[in-house]
């Protein structure tokens, strides 16, 4: 299995897992809070914008050439939380689906020589969403007491 069958896999699983675990939540449990001023339906919309950040570059990339991409993330988290808070629980369930399908798919149909160079310039850009967004989905299953 190639570095890109091994990313679109956990890729696709990641959703999957969250699709059967997020898709069962009430509006009560959406609208949870989450440590650091966070609710369970903001940390999906947090998702949302750094899977769209991923997207995004990729974009770019492919008009202009892969270069690192600077990003202060403790302050964009920051700065960002009060928007991913005013998002309703259901549309931010919505949204962090369509946005998670479409960056799969993008990274889905990368070459691998393109993969290896993102890998190497492009570093901040996981294309590996699985690891952000299980880790994400974890601490919520332990917020809500539902394994």
């Amino acid at each position: 299995m190639t570095q890109l069958d091994e990313i679109k896999f956990q890729n696709a699983e990641s959703i999957k897992q969250c699709q059967s675990y997020l898709s069962a939540l009430s509006n009560s449990e959406l609208s949870t809070s989450m440590p650091a001023g966070w609710t369970v339906s903001s940390v999906l919309v947090h998702l949302i914008f750094w899977d769209q950040r991923a997207l995004t570059l990729l974009e770019k990339w492919k008009k202009e050439g892969i270069e690192f991409s600077a990003i202060d993330t403790e302050v964009i988290n920051e700065v960002t939380r009060p928007i991913c808070l005013a998002v309703p629980p259901r549309t931010a369930v919505g949204l962090f689906f369509e946005t998670a399908e479409k960056l799969n798919i993008t990274i889905a149909n990368l070459e691998s020589a393109w993969v290896e160079e993102i890998l190497e310039k492009g570093k901040n850009v996981i294309l590996n969403r699985a690891i952000h967004r299980l880790k994400h989905l974890e601490e919520i299953k332990i917020v809500l007491n539902k394994h």
